[in-house]
């Protein structure tokens, strides 16, 4: 399943995305990759969601394959196509956002993801939102971004009460 998805972002991308100008959201592409990565060392012992490997990979495996490629290209195809009005950038928003919500959903009916320590299935909807916000400002306002993704891991490490250390 895992890697249905990643050959289909692929795909998608080959055939919808904006190849002539992907150096233009190459920043936001690393900033997600990033924030992926970084999910994963801050809750190693402690997740909020999992993802349930398939025959051929690991959860390391899987995790890195997400991190490194499907959510990267899934940005760069929200990027090619990104929208100049504000209510078309809403509409935008909520329609990338439940499509995501409805892969997840396919992923948790396959036990492919599953949820711990607090964490539902609705709050996914409401991250991919906040998600998707912050890569569209990220893509213009990069600085503002990473403020804004440390408010967000700091409310998110406090609300679910994540056991992370700064210093050990």
């Amino acid at each position: 399943m895992h890697l249905a998805i990643t050959l289909l972002t692929l795909l998608a991308s080959f055939k919808w995305g904006d190849w002539r100008s992907w150096r233009d959201y190459h920043a936001s592409m690393f900033f997600i990759a990033t924030c992926g990565l970084l999910y994963e060392y801050i809750v190693k012992d402690y997740t909020l969601w999992k993802f349930h490997p398939d025959f051929l990979l690991g959860h390391e495996m899987t995790v890195i394959i997400y991190a490194l490629i499907t959510m990267p290209v899934s940005i760069f195809l929200y990027l090619s196509h990104y929208p100049d009005t504000r209510v078309l950038r809403i509409i935008y928003i909520l329609i990338w956002s439940g499509f995501y919500i409805a892969v997840e959903f396919i992923l948790y009916l396959s036990g492919r993801i599953s949820y711990q320590n607090g964490w539902k299935f609705g709050y996914s909807f409401l991250f991919d939102l906040v998600m998707f916000w912050v890569i569209a400002v990220h893509q213009k306002y990069p600085f503002r971004a990473y403020l804004l993704s440390i408010i967000i891991i700091v409310f998110l490490i406090l609300f679910f009460k994540v056991p992370f250390k700064f210093a050990q």
